[in-house]
């Protein structure tokens, strides 16, 4: 008796037990074609315009702004393509307009609405989709939220520790969003334009041996051989050199690269790179790949064409012109070769440069007369670290030399330095005379 009542009692937890899940997945079956109904044909906020009006559409997001007028709320609603406004009136909608009443800002939600054109006074020009709005038949909230720690529309006097630290609510902003959309289209475009060049995309490893490049590496214990380490790499050099010699003669990756130095405005320890290699070309074809890549990218993220072939400078010429050899040509100030014009001159700092094989350039900078003594006397300490004595300077006025220098130029010096330097109003020159180096480094 003892036995059977114990099987009887454990048949009957069994049933239990079976119900219970054949109940459980019941549940888990209606939920699924619920959902996977309701995110079917989901349009997105920013995509909507007057052509969708009178379409019933469903959208998900989240909530930037609400305004409770009474009777009628407003939500703008926010998703990666960007806001619109939905519209709960409790006299058309009662059921959704109390589900609407509910929400807060940054829940997200999920609606279903019928777009319907703006009245003229109150279209929004700063919304792309100011000129519709949803009129809101049913709210679900899909996640709540709390109180954000700031909010998701300032853009200034946030401490930049506090973005990191909530980096999701950081990555909700328009700005940021956009960004990184811009970035995806730059490398869509680059995949693009490569592919059609015959370049074949490959993923080198990234755990690898060190080898010899330009800063340190980032190294990573190995746990299977002790006392040994992987190092990240600082460029896939060698892996696309194995390439080319294997026959892959166009390769391209937009590969990670790890390189362990100090931070500096172009050095991250961590970046992005584009990474290309060619077998069978000269300098004209990389250039021309590397030109058209360029006005392809421009043309596909903004729209705008750019002329080609760039303008082309040799080495010597752009350490004459600039005095580095990636100079920034938007803002002129080129330097200006001026020792043969003072080959005899009696000024003695301008004679030993020369006697000691130097040479003596000049920048003008057109500045109306606003650069000060004192800013001068700054710009020669900034130089010394170059290893310049200084920088002699006279201004031009329009009519003749005065200050600095001036007392020092003869008059046929002068004439020359007007046509050498085509002077023709109130401006600055600077001159640095010492070895070539030392004068390119300082001007």
């Amino acid at each position: 008796m003892l036995c059977c009542r114990k099987n009887a009692l454990g048949t009957a937890a069994y049933c239990n037990i079976f119900l219970n899940f054949i109940l459980i997945l019941i549940c888990c079956y209606i939920i699924f074609y619920w959902v996977r109904g309701m995110f079917e044909q989901r349009s997105y906020c920013g995509e909507l315009t007057l052509n969708d009006v009178g379409t019933l559409v469903r959208l998900a997001g989240w909530v930037d702004t609400k305004r409770d007028l009474g009777g009628i709320i407003f939500i703008e609603m926010r998703d990666v393509t960007g806001i619109i406004q939905v519209v709960f009136d409790a006299s058309k909608n009662s059921s959704a307009y109390e589900k609407a009443d509910k929400v807060k800002s940054e829940y997200c939600i999920f609606i279903t609405g019928e777009v319907a054109k703006r009245s003229e006074d109150t279209v929004n020009p700063n919304l792309k989709t100011g000129m519709i709005e949803i009129i809101g038949q049913d709210i679900s909230i899909l996640s709540e939220s709390e109180v954000p720690p700031f909010p998701i529309d300032t853009y200034t006097n946030l401490n930049e520790e506090v973005r990191l630290k909530y980096r999701y609510l950081d990555l909700r902003r328009a700005d940021m969003q956009q960004a990184i959309i811009v970035r995806h289209n730059v490398m869509q475009a680059i995949r693009r334009y490569l592919a059609d060049n015959r370049f074949i995309e490959v993923e080198t490893p990234i755990l690898n041996k060190s080898t010899p490049e330009g800063a340190r590496d980032f190294l990573v214990p190995s746990r299977i051989n002790r006392g040994m380490f992987y190092a990240l790499p600082q460029s896939p050099q060698l892996f696309k050199q194995i390439l080319m010699i294997s026959g892959f003669d166009r390769y391209f990756q937009i590969a990670k690269c790890f390189r362990d130095e100090d931070l500096r405005n172009d050095r991250q320890p961590e970046f992005t790179q584009v990474d290309l290699e060619m077998s069978f070309v000269n300098p004209r074809m990389v250039m021309d790949i590397i030109e058209g890549l360029l006005k392809e990218i421009v043309l596909q993220v903004l729209g705008k064409e750019i002329a080609t072939p760039f303008p082309v400078l040799t080495y010597d010429e752009v350490m004459q012109r600039y005095g580095k050899d990636a100079p920034d040509t938007r803002f002129g100030l080129e330097l200006t070769d001026v020792s043969d014009i003072f080959t005899g001159s009696s000024f003695n700092v301008f004679k030993s440069a020369l006697e000691n094989s130097g040479i003596i350039k000049a920048i003008v900078v057109n500045d109306e007369g606003k650069i000060s003594r004192a800013m001068i006397d700054e710009y020669i300490n900034y130089v010394r670290a170059f290893k310049a004595m200084g920088l002699p300077s006279v201004r031009y006025t329009g009519s003749g030399f005065e200050t600095g220098i001036a007392k020092f130029l003869s008059d046929s010096e002068k004439q020359k330095l007007v046509d050498r330097l085509q002077l023709n109003s109130n401006s600055l020159i600077i001159f640095s005379c010492d070895k070539p180096k030392i004068v390119n480094d300082a001007l």
